[in-house]
């Protein structure tokens, strides 16, 4: 299969997204009230051990953008969680490369010992299998409480490794294999930027999954989860409170209704909340330091709530 060219978007109208009370056309922006914190995701840094050609978060091996957040400074977030009764399910660590995080066992020992959920999203290379007994231990105390995404961005190694980089593959593949021979509770993330329908994909990865011997079923959302492409330069529509009805969404089933992330940025001195795992940098986006004053409702004022989350249906927590 060759690499394909992706075709360049129009980039966004500079008067859009801008104020986050009125469209440009002066319409009267779309929000979304936390109706309760399922999930909180933490960033644990923006390091990672690969440079992908499309990283959203931009995410390198020189990129400490969002610095490593300490076992500490979860565990602050994960007490104000119980005292507050927020009533929180689910926590997912995204980065970066959450394995490269030097506390990250720390922090899921923490999680899945206050009876939390817990959701790793990981490349499967080789820092995950650098921590393969204490990652063991957990799997062995806590079972399927402890899940594990592996990036896939296509099912074949050409089209993977354009996103990912030469060599990417095979690691990949090693630790997939890996998680589900450990009996690790696995699921992937795929991308559909590659101009195929839903079903040829699906059908692609399944034929990977079955070829492997691993358990993930292609068809189900929840456990393939395919994301739509982010790009905050094209030209997209922006979302008004009349837009609910006009595509058929509702407004608690947006990702903003049910998660919020923390982050600490580099130099400091504690992490904040954003709204989303998608937009870590945009300073309208962050909502105060604690859990309980990033309740505020979430104006739609940035290209990713449009295209992702709204129109693309794309949900981080799946």
């Amino acid at each position: 299969m060759q690499p394909i060219a992706l075709s360049p978007v129009n980039s966004v109208h500079p008067a859009k997204f801008e104020d986050p009370e009125v469209t440009a056309d002066g319409q009267p922006r779309a929000t979304v009230r936390l109706k309760k914190l399922t999930t909180l995701w933490i960033n644990t840094g923006t390091l990672c051990n690969i440079q992908c050609r499309r990283c959203y978060i931009e995410s390198s091996p020189r990129n400490d953008r969002l610095a490593y957040i300490t076992a500490e400074e979860v565990a602050a977030y994960l007490d104000e969680i119980e005292g507050e009764k927020l009533g929180t399910r689910q926590i997912g660590f995204t980065g970066g490369e959450p394995f490269v995080n030097p506390q990250i066992t720390v922090m899921l020992a923490d999680c899945l010992g206050r009876g939390l959920e817990v959701l790793v999203l990981t490349n499967a290379l080789r820092p995950m299998l650098n921590l393969a007994r204490p990652l063991t231990a957990l799997r062995r105390r806590y079972g399927r409480r402890l899940t594990i995404r592996v990036s896939i961005d296509h099912y074949s190694e050409c089209l993977h490794e354009q996103e990912r980089g030469a060599g990417t593959w095979r690691p990949m593949i090693e630790g997939l294999c890996w998680l589900a021979e450990g009996g690790f509770r696995v699921c992937a993330a795929g991308r559909t930027c590659w101009g195929e329908d839903e079903h040829s994909t699906r059908r692609g990865y399944a034929g990977l999954f079955a070829g492997l011997g691993v358990g993930i079923d292609a068809d189900d959302p929840h456990e393939l989860v395919l994301f739509p492409e982010l790009d905050e330069h094209a030209d997209v529509p922006e979302i008004t409170t009349a837009c609910w009805d006009v595509v058929g969404v509702s407004p608690e089933h947006v990702m903003c209704a049910s998660s919020r992330m923390v982050v600490k940025r580099r130099g400091a001195a504690r992490p904040v909340v954003v709204a989303c795992t998608l937009i870590p940098y945009d300073p309208r986006f962050e909502l105060g330091t604690r859990l309980v004053e990033a309740c505020t409702p979430v104006k739609l004022c940035h290209p990713h709530c449009a295209k992702f989350c709204v129109l693309g249906g794309g949900s981080c927590a799946r």
